[in-house]
């Protein structure tokens, strides 16, 4: 039976989340999700994957375990909330690291803050770390978490921008980052090197030089008119001093970071701001870091992840570039050189120390991630041991492209179910990504081509204007042009995948999410081509969502201020009076991306204007549909709306949603 064929099978597929290499080379470490006993919930655990044996599982508690790094003994330290079992009174309420001797035996408790601990980076016998910080006196602050829960205050007194960041509020807590040294039990001279940081350091990223002796982190100012700028700087551990390293008006200095093995130079994506006829364009970006001189390399490679080879001369990179996710190695002194020449998508690069291989999950639109291992002189491929099992696809995987009417090629994936046919053709469905700045060719488990294709659809993955991995020029042909560009790509290439004989083109349904959803929206308003319209977390009413979302100042950036002439043309809402294709609206109420004040207006325009709809409304979720039950509620909602409108069967309710 295919885990493809039951939503419930498949939301219990464990999950390879990260992937990376202990300092000697001998073993790599992951987080794995997989379904909690309860059946209702996602746990995690860490497994260790021996590079020349079998995976097996190193942690288990039921608060799970994440943000694992080694340190240079080969220990792994790890973040969980679960209880510290050698303290009286201790709670689980907030994240703690801990540590698991490479020896074996129990992990123990090594550092605990009231505000939890987040990411975690080591060097030598040095450990930096952040945590949600209150303002005033460190010693004061438990009683202060204390007494704001036994008022039961929960308000929050801004004075800046932003307020929320994707599905949660940000305050009254700060993040800020501590340094301390690994102790016999515990850490020990435990100090904050960031005091003064205020709001600098939100959703922001940090690592630490291979002798310990100096933090780099990103650094955010805040600028007038509800504006920043992301710099980065360099602390000194020893003193707390911080001086600027990279800045500039017209970019942002983002993750992925990383150091040299030398210590001499930082590896970052260098962002440029976008503007009203200035698109969104990434690069990446190497520094001195005694002199922050640097310069840009690797021309039209967004990065995704990059690591640095051990001699440090070069950078191993990946980057999307048509439909794939290559790792690509990029050295000092010469162009960017395409390592990896298969169909996949990797992250999580680890370089082994002696220089020979790169370690990285590995996965594609038909793969679901596991770890690899990559010969760093041929690209030969290898993958590894898995502990957990990647599920058979039930079809096939065909790339196909088009010509759009300006004569830019617009290329996608097409997934096609096993039995489909001229004598049999399959119904269509079209998937739009979000982003917009996005690619398909990666394994999706929130958007999963293959449980349609259990279902009998042919699903079309297409990579329109905007998306990554085609040069600039595709992310110019969009900007600012949302609608009607976009819809020229991909009735370009719906028109090629309709045209074959083992699709019915009579049969056809569209599906996007986030920008994806923008795009359902606007083609219900545009054409009569489909026969449902699928539409989640989308944009609706731009003049209403530009205020709204939890980064108002990027999107102003694109469209101008709001009630411009962008947002009367592009705005979905305009042409509500011609939608007549049945539109299944889905929206989460934590959503601080796209509000649920979206979802909510286009529900209420479609009812008040007798549009055929449903909206199926999550009040725990987010942009994204993360809880077991929630996902099979979606997909089956979703299968049963096409059903009705595609296959023209009678509606039938879902149970899940019953």
């Amino acid at each position: 039976m295919s885990a493809f064929n039951d939503i419930r099978d498949y939301v219990a597929i464990p999950r390879v989340l990260s992937l990376r290499l202990s300092p000697d080379g001998s073993r790599l470490v992951s987080t794995v999700q997989s379904l909690n006993p309860d059946g209702k919930s996602f746990g995690t655990a860490l497994w260790a994957i021996p590079v020349d044996g079998e995976p097996y599982r190193l942690t288990r508690s039921a608060k799970g375990e994440s943000a694992a790094v080694f340190t240079a003994a080969g220990d792994v330290l790890f973040t969980s909330a679960r209880p510290d079992v050698t303290v009286k009174d201790s709670t689980d309420e907030v994240p703690s690291l801990w540590l698991l001797p490479r020896a074996g035996g129990e992990a123990r408790q090594v550092a605990a803050r009231p505000g939890g601990i987040g990411a975690v980076r080591t060097a030598g016998d040095v450990v930096v770390f952040s945590s949600d910080v209150l303002d005033g006196e460190e010693a004061a602050e438990q009683d202060k978490r204390k007494a704001r829960k036994d008022a039961g205050i929960s308000a929050i007194l801004h004075e800046g921008y932003p307020v929320r960041f994707w599905d949660h509020d940000l305050g009254p807590g700060r993040p800020r980052l501590f340094a301390a040294r690994l102790g016999a039990d515990r850490l020990e001279d435990v100090r904050d090197l960031t005091p003064d940081a205020g709001e600098a350091l939100r959703e922001g990223g940090f690592e630490l030089t291979p002798d310990g002796a100096t933090v780099i982190t990103t650094w955010r100012e805040y600028l007038p008119n509800g504006q920043w700028r992301t710099d980065l700087v360099a602390i000194d551990v020893a003193s707390g001093e911080r001086r600027p390293l990279l800045s500039d008006e017209a970019h942002d200095f983002t993750g992925p970071l990383a150091v040299s093995p030398d210590g001499s130079r930082i590896a970052c994506s260098r962002d440029r701001h976008t503007g009203f006829d200035v698109s969104a364009r990434s690069e990446l970006w190497i520094a001195d870091l005694a002199t922050g001189e640097g310069r840009a390399y690797a021309p039209d490679l967004f990065p995704m992840d990059l690591e640095w080879a051990p001699d440090s001369s070069a950078v191993y990179l990946v980057a999307d570039h048509q439909g794939r996710r290559p790792i690509f190695r990029v050295p000092l002194d010469g162009d960017a050189e395409r390592l990896t020449q298969d169909d996949a998508a990797y992250l999580g690069l680890s370089p082994s120390p002696d220089g020979r291989f790169v370690y990285a999950l590995r996965s594609a639109v038909n793969l679901a991630p596991g770890p690899a291992r990559i010969d760093a002189a041929t690209g030969d491929i290898a993958d590894l041991p898995t502990p957990a099992p990647r599920p058979e696809v039930p079809g096939t995987l065909t790339e196909i492209s088009a010509t759009a009417d300006d004569g830019a090629t617009v290329r996608g994936w097409l997934v096609l179910p096993e039995g489909a046919s001229a004598a049999d053709p399959a119904p269509f469905l079209l998937f739009i990504h979000g982003g917009p700045v996005a690619s398909w060719n990666d394994w999706q488990w929130r958007w999963q081509a293959w449980i349609m294709a259990q279902h009998g659809y042919a699903v079309l993955l297409p990579d329109p204007c905007l998306s990554t991995g085609y040069g600039q020029e595709m992310i110019d042909r969009g900007w600012g042009n949302w609608g009607p560009r976009t819809q020229a790509d991909l009735d370009a290439i719906v028109d090629v995948a309709l045209a074959r004989d083992d699709i019915d083109s009579e049969r056809v349904a569209a599906l996007g999410g986030s920008f994806g959803g923008y795009m359902a929206n606007w083609l219900a308003g545009h054409t009569d081509r489909y026969q449902a319209i699928v539409t989640h977390a989308s944009l609706w009413h731009l003049d209403q969502f530009a205020g709204t979302t939890d980064a108002a100042m990027y999107w102003q950036r694109e469209f101008g201020v709001p009630g411009g002439e962008r947002y009367q043309l592009l705005s979905p809402h305009h042409s509500l009076d011609k939608i007549t294709t049945p539109l299944l609206v889905i929206h989460g109420d934590k959503d601080y991306r796209v509000p649920i004040g979206e979802g909510l207006r286009l529900w209420w325009d479609l009812r008040r204007t007798e549009v055929d709809s449903k909206f199926l409304y999550f009040p725990d979720e987010n942009h994204w549909i993360l809880k077991p039950g929630n996902a099979v509620a979606w997909y089956e909602t979703v299968l049963a709306f096409l059903a009705q409108h595609v296959l023209g069967q009678e509606w039938k309710r879902p149970d899940s949603v019953a």
